[in-house]
C-alpha cells in the first residue's frame, strides 16, 4: 500500500512512521501514540496523500479526547505540525494574499519595508498551545485562504492583527503580537476576520434604531443591517415605532400587515448575508417593547410549531420592559397593548414620563387591546426571553449583556471589543496596570483610527470585554 508524500513521491505505508510521528508531537502529554497510530493505519488504503494521513490521524486523536483531554491536544498539534510543512510563514501568506487583492496596499507595503523585523517577532512554537476545538476553528473561519486553501498560520494571524492596529510603530506592534498570541487578550471576530484588508471593518456590534415607519425606513434600515453583516458585524434594532397589524396606512388607504412579515424578511437577510461571506451566520437581535399590539405574534416567532409564514427562527429576539408593567404584574392588574402610529413617542420615553404617557393614552382610549398582565408575563415567561432591567434609556442592545449604548435613527453606534484574560494575569504576576493602559490606551487609538465602516451615521465606541 502506497502513500503519496507532500512533494509526490510515493512509498510504503508503515505503522512505525505513523508511530514515530505521534510520538514526536506527544511530547509530555498523557496520551498512547502507538494505539492511535493502530487505529489509522487500519483506515489507510492505497494512494493516501500524506496530507490525509494527517487528517485522520489528527481525527482519531480527537475521537480519544473522552479518555484523557491529551488526546484533543495532540490532535491540535498533529494539525498545527501540518499547517506548518504546507505554508511557508508571514512573508509568503501576506504576498499570496496581496496578488489576489485581499489585503490593504497600506498593510502590503508596510510589511514589504519591514519583513524581517517582523518575522524575527513571530514565534511559530506558539501555535501549538492551541487544542484541536480551537485550531478547527480558526481553520474553518479565521485563518485567511487562497482559492479554499488555508496560506495563514495563526501567529501569522495575530501579526496581521497586531500591525493593522498599532500601525507603524514597531515596538507597539511586538508588545500587542506577544499578548495575542501568548493568549493575555483576543479581539472579537471582526478584527479578527478584516484587520489589514482592504475592508478593514473591526467593529462587532452595531445599534440601529428603525429609522421611520415607512417602506423607505423599513428597507433603508434593512440595507444597512445586511452591510453591517456582509463585514461580521452583529446587530442590535429596535421596532418599537412600526405600527401594528390592522393599523391604517393613510398613504394607500389600505392597513398594515404588522411587524411579522417585516420581521421574516429581516430574518431572510440574516441568512443570505452571513457574516464575512460564509465564515459565520448573520446576527440579528431585534427588540420590543411589551405595549405593542403585536407582542403576542413577536413572542411566536421562534416557535417550533405552526405557520411557517409566522415564524422567524434566525432572529434574536428580547423585549425591553417598562416598570409599569411588572408593577401591573404584581397586582394582577391590566394591561393596554398599543399600536406605535397613533402613541407618538412613547417608544422614545422611560421611567415616570413613560408611566404619565402611557396613562394618558390609556384615558384616551386608544389602546388595541387589553389583557391581564400576568397572562401576558406567563407568555413571556415562556418563551424563555432574554431580558433585564439595565440602562432604562437604551431601546437597543445586542445580544451581549455587557454592551449598553444608546442609539437613534440618525446615530448609530458600534462597538469594537476584545477580551482580557485578568486570571492568566494574576497567574502570571504580571503587572496588571500596565497591560490595562497597552489595551485600553494603545489599541483604543488603533482600532478608531484603522476602522472601516459603510455606514456614516456610525460613531465607534471602542469597549473591552474582561474575560475573568
Amino acid at each position: 500500500m502506497d502513500v503519496i508524500k507532500r512533494d509526490g513521491r510515493k512509498e510504503k505505508a508503515s505503522l512505525d512512521k505513523v508511530t514515530r510521528r505521534a510520538e514526536a508531537l506527544a511530547d509530555g502529554l498523557k496520551v498512547e501514540p502507538i494505539a492511535v497510530a493502530q487505529r489509522v493505519v487500519s483506515g489507510l488504503y492505497d494512494g493516501i496523500k500524506v496530507t490525509e494521513i494527517d487528517v485522520f490521524l489528527a481525527e482519531t486523536a480527537a475521537s480519544l479526547a473522552t479518555e484523557h483531554p491529551d488526546y484533543a491536544k495532540l490532535a491540535a498539534r498533529v494539525m498545527v505540525s501540518s499547517l506548518q510543512k504546507e505554508t511557508s510563514g508571514y512573508a509568503t501568506a501576506t504576498r499570496e494574499l496581496s496578488e489576489i487583492g485581499i489585503l490593504s496596499d497600506a498593510y502590503v507595503d508596510f510589511v514589504a519595508k519591514n519583513q524581517f523585523a517582523l518575522e524575527e517577532m513571530i514565534d511559530y512554537k506558539r501555535d501549538y498551545q492551541f487544542d484541536y476545538f480551537g485550531y478547527k476553528t480558526l481553520e474553518r473561519s479565521y485563518l485567511l485562504k487562497v482559492k479554499g486553501v488555508v496560506v495563514e498560520r495563526p501567529q501569522d494571524m495575530f501579526m496581521r492583527v497586531a500591525v493593522a492596529v498599532a500601525g507603524d510603530d514597531l515596538e507597539e506592534i511586538r508588545e500587542l503580537y506577544d499578548l495575542l498570541s501568548l493568549g493575555y487578550y483576543t479581539h472579537a471576530t471582526p478584527t479578527l476576520f478584516n484587520a489589514g484588508c482592504k475592508m478593514q471593518q473591526l467593529s462587532s456590534c452595531f445599534l440601529l434604531a428603525m429609522q421611520e415607519d415607512s417602506i423607505n425606513g423599513i428597507y433603508d434600515t434593512l440595507k444597512d443591517c445586511a452591510l453591517i453583516s456582509k463585514s461580521a458585524g452583529g446587530i442590535g434594532l429596535h421596532i418599537h415605532n412600526i405600527r401594528a397589524t390592522g393599523a391604517p396606512i393613510i398613504g394607500t388607504n389600505g392597513v398594515s400587515n404588522g411587524i411579522v412579515p417585516m420581521l421574516k424578511v429581516f430574518n431572510e437577510t440574516a441568512r443570505y448575508v452571513d457574516q464575512g461571506g460564509g465564515k459565520r451566520k448573520g446576527s440579528f437581535a431585534v427588540y420590543l417593547e411589551p405595549w405593542h399590539a403585536d407582542i403576542e405574534s413577536f413572542l411566536d416567532l421562534r416557535k417550533n410549531h405552526g405557520k411557517e409564514e409566522f415564524r422567524a427562527r434566525d432572529l434574536f429576539l428580547a423585549l425591553w420592559v417598562p416598570d409599569l408593567f411588572m408593577e401591573r404584574v404584581e397586582n394582577d392588574a391590566e394591561w393596554t397593548l398599543f399600536s406605535p402610529h397613533n402613541t407618538k413617542g412613547l417608544s422614545d420615553l422611560y421611567g415616570a414620563e413613560f408611566t404619565q404617557k402611557y396613562q394618558e393614552y390609556e384615558r384616551m382610549g386608544l389602546g388595541v387591546k387589553t389583557i391581564k398582565a400576568r397572562q401576558l408575563m406567563t407568555q413571556i415567561m415562556s418563551r424563555k426571553l432574554r431580558r433585564e432591567h439595565r440602562t432604562c434609556s437604551t431601546k437597543t442592545r445586542v445580544m451581549k449583556s455587557r454592551i449598553r449604548k444608546t442609539s437613534a435613527p440618525l446615530s448609530r453606534v458600534t462597538c469594537a471589543q476584545r477580551s482580557w484574560k485578568s486570571r492568566r494575569q494574576m497567574k502570571r504576576r504580571l503587572v496588571i496596570w500596565r497591560l490595562w493602559h497597552c489595551l485600553s490606551s494603545l489599541q483604543t487609538r488603533g482600532l478608531i483610527s484603522t476602522n472601516f465602516t459603510k455606514l456614516p451615521k456610525s460613531r465607534l465606541r471602542t469597549s473591552t470585554a474582561l474575560s475573568m
